[in-house]
């Protein structure tokens, strides 16, 4: 039995390890970011008085190895493009998705160890998961435009998370009160996502994405909620549970690659993303 348990809660690490073959690189001089800035560039320094003023400030030795203002430009928009690729808006989904291995780390820590820490970590790292949810809703809703709102709402679930591990660590370990705040930020986080959604569903092609990954989730999750019996003696509902989980956060992590390379792509250098 016991080997059986430990099988079947690390599945999904082995899945991900085998999905981690294939690696999606950027298009370097393709991309058409980069490319469109090397245009402005080279149009906008390389003639007339602002190509002499670059040549007059360049060092004497960058004439003998054949630099150019071309060269120049493609390589400040190298930096620049790649400066793009970690502004806020794309380094977040980066950051949910350590999130989501860490809470699937101590999940597969605390089933196969049941400990009073490991079975502390699992509980905050999945509501942890949530939290950031609603966080990154809230980016790419609100913090493209009013980055100081995205700013209030993380502190705001900074101190609810902590308020959140607090009472249980300190107060009381209370599973009713643990799977009713849940259960409530979930709901927040569902409401949210269906409503950026329904709000983009005639302008983004991949919207639906994001939807079916929200209402799969909360669906799934009522696995928590409703036990029955093992099937095989092994597969019960939190054993089901967890392993659904899966394939919807690789979908959901696709969601994130479209969104991403459609702010990319939508994206002018100098603009602020909207």
């Amino acid at each position: 039995m016991f080997p059986v348990r430990i099988s079947l809660f690390l599945l999904p690490l082995l899945l991900l390890l085998l999905s981690a073959a294939n690696v999606h690189s950027s298009q370097g001089d393709k991309e058409p970011v980069y490319r469109d800035c090397v245009k402005q560039c080279v149009r906008t320094n390389c003639t007339g008085a602002r190509l002499r003023g670059f040549e007059s400030r360049q060092p004497p030795y960058m004439a003998l190895t054949g630099w150019r203002c071309g060269d120049d430009c493609r390589y400040q928009c190298m930096w620049t493009t790649v400066g793009l690729y970690q502004a806020e808006g794309y380094r977040i989904p980066q950051f949910h998705g350590k999130v989501s291995l860490n809470a699937w780390f101590w999940s597969t820590v605390f089933h196969t160890r049941d400990t009073y820490l490991t079975e502390k970590m699992d509980y905050f790292c999945a509501s942890a998961v949530i939290l950031y949810s609603i966080y990154l809703c809230c980016v790419r809703t609100l913090g493209l435009k009013r980055p100081v709102v995205s700013s209030l709402v993380g502190a705001l679930l900074i101190l609810v998370f902590t308020a959140h591990v607090s009472y249980l660590t300190f107060v009381s370990f209370d599973y009713g009160y643990n799977m009713a705040a849940n259960a409530t930020i979930g709901i927040v986080n569902l409401l949210w996502w269906l409503c950026w959604c329904w709000q983009n569903r005639r302008t983004l092609p991949y919207w639906w994405k994001c939807g079916v990954v929200v209402l799969l989730l909360h669906g799934l999750a009522l696995l928590e909620l409703l036990d029955f019996p093992p099937l095989l003696w092994a597969l019960d509902a939190h054993a089901v549970w967890h392993l659904s989980t899966v394939p919807v956060h690789f979908l959901f992590y696709s969601f994130l690659i479209d969104d991403s390379l459609h702010l990319l792509n939508t994206e002018k250098i100098g603009v602020k993303l909207e």
